[in-house]
């Protein structure tokens, strides 16, 4: 490439884009190299090449590269043609080949697609055939963050809209060359983990939650933001409005609290004591109210919460005792006046955002701790900063494909992180709105307001479908675009059974509360040209989000393992949690140079589909809900007294999973177990059925004397079939 169009072309770039280099010396100054790269707009290969001290030839679509207009600027930039038929497709091999054999630098988008959901999308067989016999490194190379630019599928389009930047911000990654050897799926984990560390720098000051609300808020004033069954209905400025409302009271009543308690269902209430206590600097947790008492005191000394908001409304259908340090929302916003709610709607639209806020903190800050049970039963806290959910809500924006004319359709929990991240701060993040419903398994009403608001997304368990499924109408769906399950295995049966009665796709997807809590999602289907462009794909849990990677490895060598083979999942990414709460130690355990180890045993197919075949952990999702086997198997020995216990679970048609005991107690009948059960703290959705308590003889054991976990599933799912 001549260095006067070099210098043009930087001079374009310069003025058009902010490039940021990562790696340059990872480019060999001299000696061929092919460069891998993440395909996500049509500027793609000029912007790998204008870091370079070196000319980059680099893939040009055929059909641009043979426009009389353009095909000038293609040839000055050394590119060769790609795209077509068979024949056309082993001329562009050759000439890449050649171009490497000649010593030269070549760039290649593997995917030979522009995503459009900013995924990688499987890598194509060329990439293979043209390393074949050669002995050259190869450098994979991540540009980030071009979803969002003029050139890239943002919108739906390719062309004619404008830039959110200018100039739009472009970091380009290379990392270190690997051998000629490595494989397809080994340059796509290379990518994605310059993914992960590129979405890290993306971070700013003014990456925190209260701050990017408000932003959104003033943008879109007038517009509906959240609303709720109970007819409760939101703009974007009354949301802040009344945010900045809850932010006094707080300061005013808790000062020198670190964290406040909310203990509210999904509604627009719950949502603001979120938003407010955010605004005053103040961190709010809010409380699992189905776990127990015992549990719920834990999290407030975990987290040494002196105040806990809620309603008596809430208490009182709910069935809650209260406890100390309670305090009634009702009371909260009864004790605001007219000036007051004034003052609040003016500073709401023109304080400046950095006085608006009191909040203090840094992205890396603290935005909340999420409580999950441990393995004793003991509830364990992930801490999450504002940049972890910051970073799930812009990773979850590039893939869900939600504009500001779409609503979220809310049911689960706040105190759940899919409640957390996915309902109170996308929706207010990213302006798409979101409608609430405490109750997820009241079907009818849930369909009622999906159809009020006309919801275009539901996040859901397989559970809840299926309930829908029955009860709710195809026009009470109609406005559905998304519906992705979670928390539990997606069958098949209620897959078709949804599509039949909805004419929609269920989409199934990954997370877990320390990623923050959405890690995979599988994506939707695409057409582009003669192709569909990594579509759903059953039976798997799709890709992971952008900015985030997935490896799997052995268990107990933690050595990376080849595509379809199983192993031990583990993810990394700018949404990683901080850490557990007080508990360093279960930290370390769960951190693995920068990784995060779920526990589950999955695999990664060649098109780079995770498949998440078991669990290490002790732990079963019921009806999408966490429940820790040995808690129930320390509350079975209370009973039983030292005789060995085990807790496991089988498959079962409508919730998941069943949880299955087998006990070595033949003198305590399984009705008198579960009697007695029934009479402890346990929630009721952790005590299995009076019908799968077995007692046995002996528990199946290795030979080592440990128990055979294994073994004791194989028994239960044979006990089960016997029944």
């Amino acid at each position: 490439m001549p260095r006067g169009f070099r210098l043009l072309l930087r001079l374009a770039a310069r003025t058009f884009f902010r490039i940021r280099v990562v790696g340059r010396e990872n480019l060999p100054s001299r000696g061929p190299a092919l460069l891998v790269a993440n395909h996500m707009a049509h500027l793609d290969g000029f912007l790998i090449g204008i870091p370079a001290r070196r000319s980059i030839g680099f893939l040009a679509w055929r059909p641009y590269y043979e426009q009389r207009a353009s095909r000038w600027l293609f040839r000055l930039g050394r590119a060769i043609p790609a795209g077509g038929g068979p024949r056309e497709m082993a001329d562009t091999i050759r000439a890449v080949r050649r171009h490497l054999a000649e010593g030269h630098l070549v760039a290649i988008c593997a995917e030979g697609a522009i995503s459009r959901t900013s995924n990688l999308l499987p890598f194509k067989r060329g990439f293979d055939e043209i390393l074949k016999g050669l002995d050259v490194p190869v450098i994979p190379v991540h540009l980030d963050p071009l979803r969002g630019s003029v050139f890239s599928f943002q919108g739906g389009r390719f062309h004619w809209k404008w830039p959110r930047q200018f100039p739009y911000p472009v970091t380009v990654s290379f990392g270190a060359p690997m051998p000629a050897s490595s494989s397809a799926h080994q340059a796509r984990l290379a990518i994605q983990e310059l993914s992960t560390e590129a979405a890290a720098m993306r971070k700013t000051p003014g990456d925190r939650l209260d701050l990017r609300v408000i932003r959104s808020a003033r943008r879109n004033w007038s517009r509906l933001a959240l609303a709720d069954s109970t007819g409760r209905e939101l703009t974007y400025g009354r949301v802040l409005a009344a945010g900045v409302m809850v932010s006094g009271w707080m300061r005013r009543t808790c000062p020198g609290h670190d964290a406040i308690g909310v203990m509210l269902p999904a509604s627009v209430g719950g949502a603001l004591v979120n938003v407010g206590a955010t605004l005053a600097g103040v961190m709010p947790v809010n409380l699992n109210f189905t776990a127990g008492r015992e549990a719920i005191l834990s999290a407030i000394a975990q987290c040494g919460i002196r105040t806990v908001v809620t309603s008596r409304q809430f208490l009182a259908k709910a069935k809650i005792e209260t406890m100390d340090g309670m305090v009634f929302l009702e009371d909260v916003l009864a004790g605001i006046g007219t000036w007051e709610k004034l003052r609040a709607l003016a500073a709401a639209r023109f304080v400046p955002a950095r006085r608006l806020s009191h909040n203090r903190g840094t992205p890396d800050s603290l935005a909340t701790v999420i409580f999950s049970s441990g393995t004793t039963g003991t509830p364990k806290g992930a801490m999450l900063s504002h940049y972890n959910v910051l970073a799930n809500i812009d990773a979850m924006a590039q893939h869900f494909w939600i504009g500001p004319a779409d609503r979220i359709m809310g049911i689960l929990p706040f105190f759940h992180s899919f409640g957390f991240t996915t309902l109170i701060w996308f929706p207010l993040v990213t302006a798409c709105g979101a409608a609430y419903h405490p109750n997820p398994t009241e079907a009818k009403s849930v369909g009622e307001m999906v159809a009020k608001y006309r919801a275009a997304l539901l996040i859901a368990t397989p559970t809840f479908c299926s309930s829908y499924i029955r009860k709710c109408t195809r026009e009470d769906f109609a406005s559905l675009r998304l519906v992705i399950t979670g928390a539990e295995k997606l069958r098949e049966a209620v897959v078709a059974a949804f599509r039949e009665k909805f004419g929609l796709e269920l989409y199934e997807g990954y997370g877990c509360t320390e990623m923050a809590p959405v890690a995979a999602v599988n994506p939707t289907s695409i057409y582009a040209g003669s192709e569909d462009l990594a579509g759903n794909k059953p039976g798997t849990i799709g890709h992971p989000l952008p900015g985030m990677a997935a490896r799997i490895v052995d268990p107990v060598t933690f050595d990376p393992l080849p595509p379809n083979q199983e192993g031990l999942l583990l993810l990394k990414g700018s949404n990683r949690m901080v850490g557990y709460l007080g508990h360093p130690e279960r930290t370390a355990e769960v951190f693995r140079d920068g990784w995060y180890i779920t526990g589950d045993i999955a695999a990664i197919d060649d098109e780079g589909f995770i498949r998440i075949t078991d669990r290490l952990s002790r732990f079963s999702k019921i009806a999408g809900e966490m429940v820790p086997h040995v808690r129930i198997e320390e509350a079975i020995g209370e009973v039983i007294g030292e005789a060995p216990c085990v807790v496991t679970a089988v498959g079962d048609e409508r919730r998941g999973e069943r949880l299955v005991a087998l006990y070595v107690a033949p003198e305590i009948s399984p009705g008198e177990l579960w009697r007695r059960l029934s009479e402890t703290s346990l929630p009721r959705l952790w005590i299995p059925k009076r019908e799968n308590l077995y007692p046995v003889e002996s528990l199946p054991s290795l030979g080592t004397g440990k128990l055979d976990l294994y073994g004791v599933k194989l028994r239960a799912q044979e006990l089960a079939v016997a029944v």
